[in-house]
């Protein structure tokens, strides 16, 4: 039997009076959740910390600037005595028994009438755990049953949102650690998944094994699912009363013709929602260790897609403007034409010694940089053998990451060849 038995209750104190006796980190950490469910919150504290500070001038709390009073707790419906101070906390709580008001204890949870939970919410669910005056373990506890109800792996199927339609979900550059929870958990309700290749394979085997899995992988001179057959898929999928995923590697509207199949099920008039993902443009740079922007070094960055040369009849890219500018360049689908892509900077006003950093399978097990300059790009990817997916960041920031490799040396000047890490 518990040494300590409680009684679990929800309390409503949305307008009602609460005391928190004491103004140091234990009240700052108590006081926002009680804003939170609306309290009328009154602290009584001869001093407060800084961030207490900014809340009393939000006009969210109401400050005592003294110490406590019994009077205080006149008319209140729960206590908190959080100061350092026992002898001031046994009269919190001498007062409120007085008053018949619940009160926490801070110092002391064997002297109090209730005791705080580790508490967490998510969608209209408020889990709140007790473990015996172990609050490392309540959190843990809480933590788990949180993490399980955002992934959608603990709440009961017919409690989930089976309302047919598209979701699409951006599954981040490649590490399945780096999807975001919304993502994860539209993956575990869905009745279909409709996926890229460089969508986080490592998920699609966490699916129940009754979802519906098909591959729309488009492999570089392989197979190809024209994207006309992916909107049929989805909004076939769809108006069939099928909750369906389109799952994409980096973020849905970066390159990944993501609006495209918004505009295909608008028209169906099938339910379309976009759950956004990590962008691989700034996601795999910063994996490894490269910032696209940096204090005094680029102030702007600019990400284009290289799957078209310079020169094409299709391309969009003012390539001449690019060279021009003096901030980062992210290139994507870029190893192809990235000597031809390096030469039009060039040609542009770009300095073929400004650093260039060609990160590799970012994120990934087989994750590798490959360092060289503009002019030296087309040998380092060939003596490198690198081959897609590959993020090519252009610019003095990768120097700033690379020191030893550029190292002592002003903008526009440095050395030329490549450095595999």
């Amino acid at each position: 039997m518990d040494e300590f038995p409680t009684y679990p209750s929800g309390l409503r104190l949305t307008g009602r009076r609460v005391v928190v006796v004491g103004g140091g980190h234990v009240a700052q950490r108590r006081v926002p959740h009680l804003i939170a469910v609306g309290a009328d919150v009154h602290l009584v504290s001869p001093e407060v910390t800084p961030a207490i500070e900014g809340m009393i001038g939000a006009g969210e709390v109401t400050w005592q600037e003294r110490g406590f009073e019994d009077a205080d707790l006149d008319g209140a419906w729960y206590v908190i005595a959080a100061t350092a101070d026992t002898a001031v906390n046994e009269q919190v709580s001498a007062a409120a028994e007085t008053r018949r008001i619940f009160c926490v204890r801070s110092d002391d949870a064997t002297q109090a009438t209730a005791w705080t939970p580790a508490v967490g919410r998510h969608a209209g669910v408020t889990v709140g755990v007790l473990s015996q005056r172990d609050p490392r373990r309540s959190a843990a506890v809480r933590d788990e049953i949180l993490e399980g109800l955002r992934e959608g792996t603990l709440a009961a199927r017919h409690e989930k949102d089976r309302t047919p339609g598209v979701v699409l979900v951006g599954g981040g550059p490649g590490d399945p650690e780096l999807i975001s929870v919304a993502g994860r958990k539209a993956l575990m309700e869905a009745d279909v998944v409709v996926a890229d290749r460089l969508a986080p394979r490592e998920l699609l085997g966490d699916l129940p094994a009754d979802v519906e899995l098909i591959d729309v992988a488009k492999l570089p001179r392989g197979r190809s699912a024209q994207q006309e057959e992916i909107n049929r898929v989805i909004v076939d999928r769809a108006l069939a009363g099928k909750v369906v995923v389109r799952f994409k590697g980096g973020d849905n509207f970066v390159f990944g013709r993501g609006y495209e199949e918004v505009l295909a099920c608008r028209e169906a008039g099938v339910p379309v929602t976009v759950i956004p993902g990590l962008t691989s443009p700034i996601a795999v740079p910063a994996v490894a260790g490269i910032p696209v922007t940096h204090r005094g070094v680029a102030h702007e960055f600019t990400v284009i897609s290289g799957h078209l040369p310079p020169g094409h009849p299709e391309s969009l890219t003012n390539w001449s403007a690019v060279g021009a500018q003096t901030g980062t360049v992210v290139l994507m689908m870029a190893v192809e034409n990235a000597p031809a892509i390096a030469t039009a900077l060039i040609e542009g006003g770009r300095s073929a010694s400004t650093p260039v950093a060609v990160v590799c399978d970012g994120t990934m097990p087989g994750e590798r940089t490959v360092l060289a300059t503009l002019g030296g790009l087309a040998t380092a990817l060939a003596e490198n053998g690198v081959r897609p997916p590959a993020i090519i960041v252009i610019g003095e920031v990768v120097a700033v990451a690379h020191p030893a490799v550029f190292g002592g040396r002003a903008a526009g000047e440095g050395r030329t060849g490549a450095s595999r890490l």
